[in-house]
């Protein structure tokens, strides 16, 4: 079996998220333009997150999280993995189907689950009516995920990280489309959303067939191995409900506060960019390769890899949360602020962006230690720090509000990010060689955090300079720019300047 070059699919991945992150980002901008943080959008962004919130249940989140090992050990051993995988697919289906009926039919009381303060409002009846319309995505993209986690299994990720650009692409267009002919912008982006997901389907579908593998609909089989999938999938499933919790309890925060959730949906979308393009790079790259890796017996190469995951982690993402918190304010004022999102909405949306850059190196980490113990179908103990997170995240939303009002939803997921990273880190250190702190690693993260400071002060002190031209309409695009050049710059000469990283190992990446 042909080994997974990690840093070469850190690159892949990452290149094509950072793409489809400024498409979607492209897309909020649109909806922020059209809608504001109106009734509309509101209801909107609620109706949207309720099957991506599922689908962290029943796809890379949870069962995923579980797939995918059994899945590499056994295409590592040549044991059928191609059966294993066409019965974990049917009997993924099968029980979605089911499931998004369901929840279509109990709509009303998942919106009240997620924002209790719509109730009684227009909000509750518009989200009502764009969930069901969006629901069925779930269905589609949990199938997507899977079929994406047999190919990056096999180390074919460019397929996997790129599908996503399709289902922002179909946004944009809708929004164009919609302004063009006069349509009802909420329903005709509630309408994009199963659409969207059919095309991933195809697309992914389209892809694994070109890789070898024949996995389509069939009646599942009640195997010894999809019974063991259940089990370990369940407490990662359960984890995963306790993720979304959290999310529910920062939402139900945000709805009592007119604006709030549009506030704190549009500062996600801010700081999941870095995220996305290093903390999903890592997550999908990392899990199978260390999976391979322990079916092989290759303890050195496993700690190698963990190491140089948690290097690559934190040289671009320790720079990128310095980033948002220090320019927070342009970046909203200059990316959100026009048309029907204010001045007022830029200010507010930029104080959660700070607070969730600073959780930033904790969202990413969690990307890295969780595939520590997924890798050895260890799931339970990651679902018993999810719980403990899950009470620090409440705790804190709740018991802030009446000190910093709907922030209180942003703290509560930065801090509850990092007691979770403290328990996985703790939890990791019985797991031997495999799971220890290389001295390369030790020389340069101090280097790393170094850089990242000085450029921050750099970053403040350019801010300052250019603030004149970031709140003239006709350069504070540019001037933005500026900022993101003088960061990056910066922050890279620094870095190689003290030793924090050698430039050739990204040059060497970029090349394969």
């Amino acid at each position: 079996m042909t080994p997974i070059r990690l840093v070469t699919g850190f690159v892949t991945v990452g290149g094509w998220t950072l793409a489809s992150r400024i498409a979607g980002f492209i897309r909020d901008v649109l909806i922020a333009a059209y809608l504001g943080a109106g009734p509309v959008a509101e209801a909107f962004l609620i109706a949207y997150s309720l099957p991506n919130m599922f689908r962290r249940f029943f796809a890379e989140g949870a069962f995923n999280m579980a797939f995918i090992p059994m899945f590499a050990k056994r295409l590592e051993a040549g044991e059928d993995a191609e059966g294993f995988a066409r019965n974990a697919y049917s009997a993924l289906a099968s029980f979605l189907i089911g499931f998004t009926l369901l929840g279509m039919a109990l709509m009303p009381f998942l919106v009240l689950a997620m924002a209790a303060g719509f109730r009684g409002d227009e909000r509750f009846d518009l989200a009502v009516l764009y969930g069901r319309i969006g629901f069925p995505y779930i269905l589609f993209i949990s199938l997507t995920a899977l079929l994406s986690g047999v190919l990056n299994a096999a180390g074919r990720f460019m397929a996997t990280a790129a599908v996503p650009i399709l289902m922002n692409a179909l946004f944009i267009a809708a929004l164009l489309l919609a302004d063009w002919r006069g349509w009802d912008a909420g329903l005709t982006l509630a309408w994009t959303v199963p659409v969207s997901g059919i095309a991933q389907l195809w697309m992914i579908s389209a892809a694994t067939r070109r890789a070898g593998f024949r996995i389509g609909l069939h009646r599942p089989r009640l195997t010894p191995e999809l019974r063991r999938l259940a089990i370990i999938a369940a407490p990662a499933m359960l984890a995963g409900g306790v993720v979304q919790i959290n999310l529910l309890v920062g939402r139900q925060v945000a709805s009592f506060f007119d604006g709030a959730v549009a506030w704190l949906s549009y500062a996600d979308r801010l700081y999941q960019l870095p995220l996305g393009v290093v903390g999903i790079a890592i997550g999908v790259v990392l899990l199978p390769d260390l999976s391979r890796r322990l079916r092989a017996g290759d303890t050195e190469g496993g700690c190698a890899s963990f190491n140089r995951s948690i290097e690559f982690a934190m040289a671009l993402t320790l720079p990128s949360a310095v980033a948002l918190v220090v320019i927070a304010l342009p970046l909203t004022a200059v990316l959100f602020q026009r048309g029907a999102f204010t001045a007022d909405d830029a200010a507010a949306t930029a104080l959660a962006l700070a607070v969730y850059g600073a959780g930033l190196p904790a969202f990413v980490l969690q990307k890295v230690l969780q595939p520590l113990f997924y890798a050895r179908e260890d799931t339970r103990r990651p679902f018993h720090y999810a719980v403990v997170s899950m009470v620090v995240n409440a705790a804190l939303a709740v018991g802030l509000i009446p000190v910093i009002g709907y922030l209180a939803a942003a703290m509560g997921t930065t801090l509850a990010a990092w007691a979770m990273v403290w328990q996985l880190w703790h939890g990791s250190r019985d797991m031997g060689a495999a799971a220890a702190i290389d001295a390369r690693l030790r020389r340069r993260l101090w280097r790393i955090a170094s850089a990242s400071a000085a450029m921050g002060a750099v970053l403040w002190a350019a801010a300052v300079l250019l603030a004149p031209a970031l709140h003239m309409a006709s350069w504070r695009y540019t001037a933005l720019f500026a900022l993101v050049i003088i960061g990056i710059t910066s922050y890279f000469a620094l870095g190689a300047l003290i030793g924090a990283f050698r430039l050739s190992d990204f040059r060497a990446a970029l090349r394969r």
